[in-house]
């Protein structure tokens, strides 16, 4: 008899179960997600300096799956029997999983749900990129500094500021990533202004064309003709603020077993940015999410006992681009972390943001 799988969210992590679930035959998938496309938002920048590069980062889910179905709505409540969505439909479940990520400031993540919508919102957002000669980047994590990366590979005249209240730029890294960082932001002419936080926001819009001046808690004033934040995660868990299902961690996650189980549910699974693991929320940790709970569930299918544990690496790691042929790296090694040049991260990442991996994913049919 087949048995229905419920995954809630269709991104790095959702996407990849729905597809490897979707290839047995005794499983019914159904994906719900409320776009009309997987976005791979690693792309996302790029599509703002470089809008006829923002097709590439689109990929609809129809016809994503051959045997189960996607559902394009968006999850009110979840209850340990299924799923209650925004259109009043209810969908029942004999396995849930909830891949529901999270939410970050535009660009890095697109606001629309139609591929149509946040197409016209990258291409507006170059339209007022295009003709600020002064950026302000309030954030020097991953996402600020990829983004002045992106700047600086088409506009190399432009007068790129990052700054941030933190002291140094990716603490927790090898000091060779961060040396090698530094000097790579120097050649780009990307301005850095660390440990330096604003007594006030910028007056006009985030990524909306106007001079304006802000002024640092040393004192320093910085004038610019546009400004980006690039901080501000937010967890996608409103669903669950019922209790029905489970109780979330103040910072909104879902506490999670070892198999990824949402803590007193055995046929109920979390993966990515939503669960309570103790590493640094990426599209990579969310796809191995999905190889666990996978696993588990085939075994549970089968009425075996699921056995497969997902553990945290022992060190972060990260591919971080500065445009398609720079950037620095860090990867598992065999013994500790490896800091890897920027040719390595443009061929992993950088050059393609994925394009590659996803087009395989989903088949060569893009927007």
């Amino acid at each position: 008899m087949s048995r229905k799988v419920v995954v809630v969210g269709g991104g790095y992590g959702g996407s990849a179960l729905a597809k490897a679930l979707d290839a047995e035959a005794d499983v019914e998938v159904v994906l719900v997600d409320p776009r009309d496309a997987f976005f791979n938002t690693a792309g996302s920048l790029r599509s703002v300096t470089r809008p006829d590069w923002g097709s590439n980062m689109f990929f609809p889910y129809g016809g994503f799956l051959t045997r189960g179905t996607v559902i394009r709505d968006r999850a009110v409540s979840v209850d340990p029997g299924g799923v209650t969505l925004a259109s009043g439909q209810r969908v029942e479940a004999d396995y849930l999983v909830l891949a529901t990520g999270s939410s970050y400031t535009y660009p890095a993540k697109p606001v629309a749900d139609s591929t149509e919508q946040a197409l016209e919102d990258l291409r507006g957002t170059h339209k007022e990129l295009a003709g600020a000669e002064r950026v302000l980047i309030l954030g020097a994590g991953p996402v600020g500094l990829e983004l002045a990366g992106e700047i600086k590979e088409v506009w190399a005249h432009k007068h790129v500021t990052v700054l941030d209240p933190a002291g140094e730029l990716l603490a927790g890294f090898e000091p060779e990533l961060r040396a090698d960082l530094h000097r790579q932001l120097g050649e780009l002419g990307i301005h850095l202004r660390l440990g330096a936080g604003l007594t006030a926001p910028p007056a006009t819009e985030p990524g909306r064309a106007g001079t304006f001046t802000v002024t640092t808690a040393g004192g320093e004033e910085l004038t610019a003709d546009i400004w980006f934040r690039a901080y501000g995660v937010r967890v996608n868990s409103d669903y669950l603020a019922d209790g029905r299902l489970t109780t979330r961690t103040p910072q909104g996650q879902v506490r999670v077993t070892g198999r990824l189980n949402v803590r007193g549910h055995d046929h109920v699974y979390a993966i990515g940015d939503l669960t309570d693991v103790p590493e640094a929320k990426m599209a990579g940790y969310a796809m191995q999410h999905a190889e666990v709970v996978a696993a588990n569930i085939l075994a549970q299918l089968r009425g075996e006992r699921p056995t497969a544990v997902y553990r945290p690496l022992p060190h972060p790691m990260i591919l971080l681009p500065l445009g398609p042929r720079g950037g620095v790296g860090q990867l598992p090694g065999p013994d500790g972390p490896a800091v890897v040049p920027a040719g390595t991260v443009s061929a992993y990442k950088g050059a393609d943001l994925f394009t590659g991996r996803f087009t395989e994913q989903f088949g060569a049919v893009r927007v």
